[in-house]
């Protein structure tokens, strides 16, 4: 990265750092700038996320975590940070501190959020394989439906995912090695 971009990553890193714990909802850091998302219905986006995650522990073996919240995922180089819902990680690549090394997910996954849903269905499906994220799924409470987006390949507009499977809920979806049921999953009303 060169030092004035360096320079002006390491600024937008300290003003979210400084930031999020006043502002609700998520700030993440694009190649474009800022991105604030805030999930709503919260109930609904939180029980999305849990019941997911509770379904890929049931199947992942005792070495993967299957994590949400904090900390997020940086690539200082790239000057991308973003805060996947859900990631899918060896344990032991968690034994760090501040940021997780994105190349370490095993995958990446989003409810989207009402307030703005190109973050997860553009940005992040722009920044994710950017970033080496090997799977991303995308669940979306306002439709009923997702994708799951895999192999990452090279395009003269830098890597990209090459596969993108869509599913509505009700299907079964697989993620990485692991399928999971959408039946019970919520819908924003």
């Amino acid at each position: 990265m060169s030092g004035v971009r360096c320079r002006g990553y390491r600024a937008l890193r300290a003003l979210v750092e400084s930031s999020q714990k006043c502002i609700p909802g998520k700030l993440e850091i694009t190649r474009e700038g800022i991105v604030h998302d805030v999930p709503t219905p919260l109930g609904r986006h939180e029980l999305t996320v849990a019941r997911i995650r509770r379904l890929l522990e049931k199947l992942t073996p005792e070495r993967l975590a299957v994590h949400s919240g904090t900390p997020d995922v940086e690539d200082e180089e790239i000057g991308v940070l973003r805060c996947p819902e859900i990631m899918v990680i060896a344990e032991s690549d968690m034994e760090c501190d501040g940021s997780i090394d994105p190349r370490t997910l095993v995958a990446a996954i989003e409810v989207v959020s009402r307030s703005n849903p190109d973050n997860d269905w553009v940005g992040k499906v722009r920044d994710y394989p950017l970033m080496g994220i090997p799977v991303y799924a995308i669940f979306d409470p306002r439709t009923g439906s997702g994708a799951v987006f895999t192999d990452i390949h090279s395009t003269p507009d830098g890597p990209r995912y090459a596969v993108r499977k869509d599913f509505v809920y009700g299907e079964d979806v697989t993620i990485a090695e692991w399928t999971i049921s959408t039946r019970d999953l919520p819908r924003y009303a």
